[in-house]
């Protein structure tokens, strides 16, 4: 046979048994793929994957549930030993937001009651006997609502708990303040109450959108 021949008929062998190896290595790996049950090798894209189901024991709700302490951080201070006693006061509140509204006339009108909140009866509750603004109120749980006004709100303590929304019975009202509004330069997206330690005073601030309004309490030793 001639040599180019039989150079040309060993090149046509080779590449004929690199082929057939190729092949076998290919189906083996898909074979492997089809065996494998650890989702590993499974390369479908993220957005085949279906989404979770809707939680089925309890709605997941837009307006957060928040609680403040006074102390400031008071449970955070008790871990770490700074405090052994019990804290002064708390409050739990559901916190709404704007959503590109703006908090009067979209969200909340004047001269009417809100809940200072959303969802249940925002909840103060006294460890002990307090001064809010000049008025004592014992220590005890309480619901917490406003009246605002353009320049002032009236804040309201009340005896009535455990409630959702508000219905005010106002001769359960323990005590009511009026206290003035504070405008500021920013937009504050969500709903926020905390203790707030000024001027040698302590005050629970109220703040949403543009507006401030503090109550002062004090507590006896």
């Amino acid at each position: 046979m001639h040599p180019r021949l039989n150079l040309n008929l060993s090149l046509s062998l080779c590449l004929s048994l690199c082929l057939l190896l190729l092949s076998c290595s290919d189906e083996s790996s898909k074979q492997a793929g089809r065996n494998d049950s650890s989702g590993i090798r499974d390369s479908a894209p993220a957005a085949r994957l279906e989404r979770p189901a809707l939680n089925p024991y309890a709605g997941v709700d837009v307006s957060p549930l928040d609680m403040v302490y006074y102390p400031v951080d008071y449970p955070k201070l008790k871990m770490t030993g700074a405090v052994s006693s019990a804290p002064l006061a708390r409050v739990i509140y559901s916190r709404p937001h704007l959503q590109g509204r703006h908090i009067f006339h979209e969200v909340l009108k004047y001269e009417e009651p809100w809940r200072l909140g959303a969802n249940e009866a925002t909840e103060l509750e006294l460890y002990r006997d307090a001064m809010a603004g000049d008025k004592k109120v014992k220590a005890g749980r309480y619901s917490l609502y406003c009246i605002p006004h353009p320049e002032n709100w009236t804040i309201a303590i009340n005896a009535n708990t455990d409630i959702w929304g508000l219905k005010p019975d106002t001769l359960k009202d323990v005590a009511r303040f009026t206290v003035p509004v504070t405008k500021t330069q920013q937009s504050l997206e969500y709903f926020t109450m905390v203790f707030e330690e000024k001027e040698n005073q302590v005050f629970l601030l109220m703040a949403w959108d543009d507006v401030e309004v503090r109550l002062p309490f004090s507590f006896g030793k």
